[in-house]
């Protein structure tokens, strides 16, 4: 019968053809959807490729035939080889300085919990900031997309009337959106860093313009299995990460350590599926196959540009970002739905509703400074066509939401 598993490079490889079809529809056989479910909303829980797919389900047949070796000798070589994959991909030298965790929340959580918060310290957030991440500073604390320059002028304002308030020996310690999930957009974070530095933000030396942490969904920007995500600790700040979350069996006290800790404690948390972190491998070959990151950033950049601007031409709304200079995949435009209606549970109800299940189509709806938008995710397997076919759905639920609402 052969041995119960294979060696780890037998599970590297994915099976396709020599060329890739077109980018558009063409594409979406390569993935699981619904033939008449019009996807414009990768960018909340991302979506598995089939060929992946089909890697992770024949990875589990292998982990089943033997639990115990997989468990116990085979998968911590596989996880070291695809952190080194993902420490290539984002441009870490140092394999030890990054490791993977079920999503950005666990990461962010798990760094912000670390820290020994004194009183007087500050955490920066801003208001587009994730939701559970501000929920998760609110519980450490208790605890509208404008131009670049007026984005970092702000953000330095701000830091520096809080370093004055607070004076020169607290902690403050700055959560920067990459990019933000509502409104989908790209920040300047890189600048926004920068200027951290100027006001001794969180007291840790920054290397050039590099984060003191950094997080991101594999699932979501690189097609892996849900869940799964990087968290980047340069060794100069893994002092301040003195436990994984969940606290792993590996974890020592800081004061009985003899040497590195970090990694160790995120080799094992506990029973988990490892095939949506092993997956990453997977995803980063299917990627390449798709012609690599230029290929991919450019079309989906592209057409969330076009997307955009013929979704509100459509809708006759507007595109938040009109010069695109915040946009990345995903972009904003102005849903026909009185502002006067504020977001509750009900209402949010009644969208994911009608879009879902009477329309068969989905990008997110959500609510910002006095205005209903829509983030449209535009991904490898859309085109343009579906920017129309959402343009035809959301005037019908939106005048059905209204008159349902001045009848009450």
């Amino acid at each position: 019968m052969g041995p119960p598993l294979p060696p780890p490079s037998s599970l590297e490889s994915l099976v396709l053809p020599a060329q890739r079809p077109a980018f558009g529809h063409q594409m979406k056989e390569y993935f699981h959807f619904d033939p008449e479910y019009v996807n414009l909303n990768h960018g909340s829980y991302g979506s598995l490729p089939r060929p992946v797919s089909a890697w992770c389900g024949a990875l589990s047949d292998k982990i089943e035939r033997n639990p115990d070796l997989f468990m116990r000798l085979t998968y911590q070589p596989m996880l070291v080889a695809v952190r080194e994959k993902v420490a290539s991909f984002i441009g870490v030298s140092n394999v030890d300085e990054v490791v993977l965790v079920p999503n950005a929340s666990h990461g962010v959580n798990t760094v912000l919990k670390n820290f020994i918060w004194e009183k007087g310290d500050v955490i920066i957030t801003c208001n587009t900031t994730y939701g559970s991440i501000s929920r998760t500073a609110q519980y450490i604390s208790d605890i509208p997309p404008h131009p670049e320059e007026d984005i970092v002028s702000r953000w330095r304002d701000h830091l520096k009337s809080v370093r004055e308030r607070i004076g020169k020996n607290a902690k403050i310690v700055a959560v920067i959106d990459a990019i933000i999930s509502n409104p989908g957009a790209l920040l300047p974070w890189e600048v926004m860093t920068d200027i951290c530095r100027e006001f001794d933000i969180q007291d840790i030396k920054l290397d050039e313009v590099k984060p003191d942490f950094w997080i991101s969904n594999c699932h979501k920007w690189l097609f892996a299995k849900r869940g799964a995500a990087v968290l980047y600790v340069p060794k100069r700040n893994q002092h301040i990460v003195k436990s994984s979350f969940p606290t792993s069996s590996t974890y020592v006290s800081p004061k009985d350590r003899t040497g590195p800790n970090f990694v160790e404690q995120f080799e094992w948390n506990g029973t988990i599926d490892w095939a949506p972190y092993l997956s990453i491998a997977a995803a980063l070959e299917f990627r390449k196959w798709l012609g690599g990151e230029t290929v991919i950033n450019e079309h989906c950049h592209n057409l969330a540009i076009e997307g955009g601007k013929t979704l509100a031409k459509v809708l006759n709304t507007k595109v938040m970002d009109e010069d695109g200079q915040f946009t990345a995949h995903m972009v904003n435009v102005v849903m026909p739905l009185s502002g006067d209606l504020k977001p509750t549970l009900e209402l949010d109800q009644m969208l994911k509703n009608k879009l879902l299940v009477k329309h068969n189509v989905y990008a997110a709806p959500y609510y910002h400074n006095g205005m209903w938008w829509v983030r449209c995710s535009a991904q490898i397997w859309n085109e343009v066509e579906d920017f129309k076919k959402l343009g035809t759905a959301l005037p019908a639920v939106c005048g059905e939401i209204e008159k349902e609402y001045k009848a009450n």
